[in-house]
């Protein structure tokens, strides 16, 4: 195994080793490592070698049918996992054991413990865990981010996020193992909506307490194909979560609404309006005189198109990591949270109770085997 810590210079040609080459997501992977000048394909696996086996010959890399024995072989410096949620945790652990940094697709894990444990290991390990959530780089959200960076936003106030991500029967069809509890642990909300977590975590934080709601109101599928839940922030702040593969709505499909005591952020897919108040508004309710005055604002609309980069941003950005010694934009914490909250509003919604976060593991752990137990036995 090579040494515990190690940084690079990006002159160096990076080896990389792509597992699920035959998955649909993996074009998009093989797309960003070709522009990238530092990288090098040194392997690919997959448990179909026709579909993974083309790619491989494409890249002129070996294929392999078993992960670790490609892993073995090439000793690279990045494993990239592109196969299904549940058998992400097993190829990192794997990876992390024998030196390589990790890039997973998103989500990182379907239980959060079992993310947990993959963070524990790329930390022992001394090696970087990535994860793929491309949306972040997105320029409407990178500039949001700033304006909460900058605390232009002041105290949380209230969350709202809704996103439509319809689905035809056809693309479950595509895939047997969508939207079944033991194939993707869960449905929207482990596939499409993890990036609509991921955003509203990455903007407003992780929440205290979930109250959570799935239905399967279209689909053909044993997972919930609409999600919804309320949300109670750690300073008291309310927010509000809903997206559907059954909803179809005009454009905007994204929306996001982040409002604090000094100002307001609100998304709708490429646009942003950025408010700012003339000061914060709990000293002007204390202060002001008149029973209906508002303080002033600024407003900023801004359209902000483009992906930011999308998956080549992602690998840009794990590149620079590796290079300067730091963690990647997304790491194993950052991409932990959403699957926090996901897990969150799946055991509210078959439990009935509220959630205080962090999440009991254990509990859901047992509540995701009682469901895989119970899909098995209709099949």
């Amino acid at each position: 195994m090579r040494g515990m810590q190690h940084t690079i210079t990006m002159t160096h040609s990076l080896r990389y080793a792509l597992v699920g080459a035959g998955a649909g997501i993996a074009e998009a992977h093989l797309r960003a490592l070709a522009q990238l000048p530092s990288a090098r394909i040194v392997g690919m696996a997959d448990l179909n070698p026709e579909r993974g086996q083309p790619r491989a010959a494409a890249a002129g890399c070996p294929f392999f049918t078993e992960h670790a024995a490609m892993i073995e072989a090439t000793q690279p410096d990045v494993v990239v996992i592109c196969t299904p949620h549940p058998s992400h945790p097993c190829i990192a652990l794997d990876a992390f054991a024998r030196g390589a940094h990790v890039l997973t697709e998103k989500p990182i894990a379907i239980q959060v413990a079992d993310a947990d444990r993959m963070i524990a290991a790329a930390d022992a390990a001394g090696r970087l865990l990535a994860v793929n959530f491309q949306q972040r780089f997105r320029p409407v959200i990178e500039r949001a981010a700033r304006f909460i960076a900058e605390s232009e936003l002041g105290e949380l106030m209230r969350v709202q996020v809704s996103e439509s991500w319809y689905r035809t029967a056809a693309y479950y069809r595509q895939a047997p193992w969508r939207g079944t509890w033991r194939g993707e642990g869960g449905a929207i909300l482990m596939n499409q909506a993890i990036h609509t977590l991921d955003l509203l975590c990455h903007l407003a934080g992780l929440p205290a307490k979930v109250w959570g709601w799935t239905k399967t109101r279209l689909h053909a599928i044993e997972c919930e194909d609409t999600a919804q839940a309320m949300l109670e922030f750690p300073n008291g702040a309310p927010g509000y979560f809903t997206s559907s593969t059954a909803e179809m709505t005009g454009d905007p499909r994204q929306r996001i609404l982040v409002i604090g005591t000094r100002g307001a952020i609100e998304i709708a897919d490429a646009r942003i309006i950025l408010t700012r108040f003339a000061c914060d508004v709990r000293e002007f309710a204390a202060q002001e005189p008149g029973p209906y005055a508002m303080p002033d604002t600024v407003r900023d609309v801004l359209e902000l198109p483009g992906d930011g980069g999308g998956h080549l941003a992602v690998y840009r950005d794990l590149e620079a990591a590796i290079a300067e010694g730091r963690q990647p934009r997304v790491n194993g914490r950052e991409a932990c949270m959403s699957l926090e909250l996901a897990n969150a509003i799946t055991y509210s919604a078959h439990t009935g109770q509220l959630v205080t976060l962090p999440l009991d593991r254990d509990a859901y752990a047992a509540l995701l085997a009682r469901l895989q137990a119970a899909a098995a036995r209709d099949e």
